[in-house]
């Protein structure tokens, strides 16, 4: 059940955004334990000087291209099947709508299943009476 936000520059057409969209959600179900009818995104387009980003840390050289996929999770992934999803967010970007690897950073956070409410103001985790 993760949810993502993603940051990037504004000005890309909806088919840019719907790509982006369906790029991470492939590579979400495919690599990352997701199920297929589990998509909760939300865009963040910024103009300039409101998305700050060193062009080289940790990688690059990063361009105005630059997307940042902020995804919170349910429950932790082992290394192994993180690797393999960031591996395959980024062939997926690549194929389409052509985001450079470079331009790609991801950052994963873990909650727990209580800090999830879903609908009707339920927790997600544990009900009320068995929670007592």
């Amino acid at each position: 059940m993760p949810f993502t936000r993603i940051s990037l520059l504004a000005g890309h057409p909806p088919a840019y955004l719907e790509a982006l969209s369906e790029s991470l959600h492939t590579a979400l179900v495919e690599s990352f334990e997701v199920p297929t009818a589990d998509r909760f995104q939300i865009f963040h387009q910024h103009r300039p000087g409101e998305l700050v980003f060193d062009r080289h840390y940790g990688g690059g050289p990063r361009s105005a291209g630059f997307v940042l996929f902020h995804i919170t999770t349910g429950r932790t992934r082992s290394p192994a099947v993180k690797r393999a999803f960031y591996r395959q967010l980024v062939a997926n970007l690549s194929a389409s709508p052509g985001v450079r690897p470079e331009d790609v950073m991801v950052v994963l956070s873990a909650s727990q299943l209580e800090d999830w409410s879903f609908a009707n103001g339920e927790s997600a985790g544990a009900p009320e009476e068995e929670a007592a």
